[in-house]
C-alpha cells in the first residue's frame, strides 16, 4: 500500500469518527443522544431522541461520510477502476470509516452502529446490491415498523443478491466483504435481536397515518 493510500487510510477513518448525532444534539439541543433511547450515535436513535429533522440530518451526513471514503480511491488508486486492486481500496477506505463511526476518536470511541455509514459505503462500492438490499429493508421496515429487523434482513440479503445476482461480475473480495457486511450486523443487533425475540423492541413508523397524530395529541 502506498503512502497516499495509507494517507487516505486515516482520513477515511477520522471522517467516520465524525459523531453527527453526537455533536448535532449537544450543539443544538443540549442533548447527548447516547444518554437517552438506545444509548447509541446514529440516525435512528436520533429519529426517536431528537425527532424526524435531526434524525435525516444525521442520517445524510452519516451516508455521506461512508460514500465519500469510498469514492476517495478514484483518487489515489494506482489500479484501474473494477479491478481486485481497486475494489480491494475501496473496501479497505470503506471499512476504515465503518469503524471510526463505531469507534469515534472525537467522541470517546463511543458511536453508532454504522448501518447509514455501511450504506454509504456499499452505495459507492456496488450501488445496484446495494439499492435492492435497501428495497428489503423498505419492505419489512413498512410491514413490521421495525429498523432493526429491516436492517437487519437486510444486510441478509446484501451477500445473497452480491453472489446470486453478480457472482460472475464481482471480484472475490467483494463477495467477501458482502458477507462481513452480514456478520457485522447480526453482531451489532445482538441487543435488537433479543428484544425482537422478547417482543420488546421499539418500533418506528415510516409513514404515520392521521389517526395516530391525533391519538398521540388526545394523549
Amino acid at each position: 500500500m502506498t503512502a497516499t493510500a495509507i494517507f487516505a487510510l486515516i482520513v477515511a477513518y477520522l471522517m467516520g469518527s465524525f459523531p453527527s448525532a453526537v455533536w448535532i444534539g449537544k450543539f443544538f439541543y443540549g442533548v447527548d443522544v447516547r444518554e437517552f433511547g438506545s444509548g447509541n450515535a446514529g440516525a435512528t436513535n436520533t429519529f426517536r431522541v431528537l425527532g424526524k429533522k435531526p434524525g435525516l440530518i444525521v442520517l445524510g451526513l452519516d451516508i455521506l461520510k461512508g460514500w465519500i471514503a469510498v469514492t476517495m480511491a478514484a483518487f489515489v488508486s494506482e489500479a484501474p477502476v473494477g479491478t481486485s486492486q481497486y475494489v480491494d481500496l475501496q473496501i479497505v477506505l470503506g471499512v476504515a470509516c465503518v469503524v471510526g463511526h463505531i469507534f469515534p476518536v472525537f467522541a470517546g470511541f463511543r458511536g453508532g452502529k454504522g448501518i447509514a455509514t455501511l450504506f454509504g459505503v456499499i452505495l459507492a462500492a456496488h450501488p445496484l446490491a446495494c439499492l435492492m438490499s435497501l428495497g428489503v429493508f423498505l419492505i419489512v421496515f413498512i410491514a413490521f415498523n421495525y429498523v432493526s429487523l429491516g436492517s437487519i434482513c437486510a444486510g441478509v440479503a446484501f451477500p445473497v443478491i452480491v453472489i446470486t445476482m453478480f457472482g460472475d461480475r464481482v471480484v472475490p473480495s467483494m463477495v467477501i466483504f458482502s458477507v462481513m457486511v452480514a456478520i457485522l450486523i447480526m453482531i451489532t443487533h445482538q441487543k435488537n435481536i433479543e428484544r425482537l425475540l422478547r417482543r420488546q423492541e421499539s418500533k418506528m413508523k415510516l409513514i404515520r397515518r392521521k389517526e395516530d397524530d391525533s391519538a398521540s395529541a388526545a394523549n
